[in-house]
């Protein structure tokens, strides 16, 4: 019986040192050439691990997750500056007051596009979901390459893994940057929120993040 324990924990770390061995773990600078070629990567965030690209290659997105075209993508920043040009005028007031209350953080903010670039958008009622995580990581990576269009690293319709491992299973073919382990996330998607009008919001989906002024 303590033979075939050891045996299977031993089988289990050989497996773990085979999915590692597997890993296409690169850095940032790394990250930043294949971003620009058109290719996703795939990395922490404060909250589950993301998929992200270029926003101008934004299909592949759709096209690794399997993901349904009427799902819009979040478009991730490392600062308040790189995202403040996308967000249309009207509603440009509220949302610096809730950016600035609840940045970087577990909130995604859904807000009317401004015209500096309808190309970034992937939904079809011209608005634009921002966030900035609170993660060393994913705004050192923006930082360097600008904004990302950005989904959670999971296939469509499945649970997606919170580990590195446990992701590189699911898209082999996707680097993903390192070092592993990554930093502790929280496990939990954002809390989402919809400006419909001047100092009103409507909440989307309820996260880790309590916003007072979406009630």
């Amino acid at each position: 019986m303590i033979f075939q324990v050891l045996v299977g924990l031993l089988l289990v770390d050989i497996n773990k040192l085979f999915v590692k061995f597997l890993m296409n773990l690169i850095n940032y600078q790394s990250a930043l050439n294949i971003l620009k070629s058109g290719l996703p990567i795939i990395f922490q965030t404060d909250t589950l691990p993301a998929i992200g690209c270029l926003p101008k290659f934004a299909k592949i997105i759709y096209e690794f997750k399997k993901r349904d075209r009427n799902k819009p993508l979040i478009l991730m920043g490392s600062e308040h500056k790189q995202l403040i040009d996308f967000v249309h005028e009207s509603a440009r007031k509220d949302y610096e007051d809730i950016a600035l209350k609840y940045w970087p953080g577990a909130l995604t903010i859904v807000i009317p596009a401004s015209k500096k670039d309808n190309s970034i958008l992937t939904s079809f009622d011209f608005t634009i979901g921002l966030r900035i995580p609170n993660s060393c990581i994913a705004r050192n990576l923006i930082k360097e390459t600008g904004p990302l269009l950005t989904s959670s690293a999971n296939i469509s319709g499945f649970k997606g893994s919170i580990t590195a491992e446990g992701i590189a299973l699911d898209f082999p073919s996707v680097n993903i940057l390192g070092p592993v382990p990554w930093e502790k996330g929280s496990g939990k998607a954002s809390t989402i929120i919809s400006w419909e009008k001047s100092r009103d919001w409507k909440l989307i989906r309820q996260g880790e993040v309590l916003v007072k002024e979406s009630y």
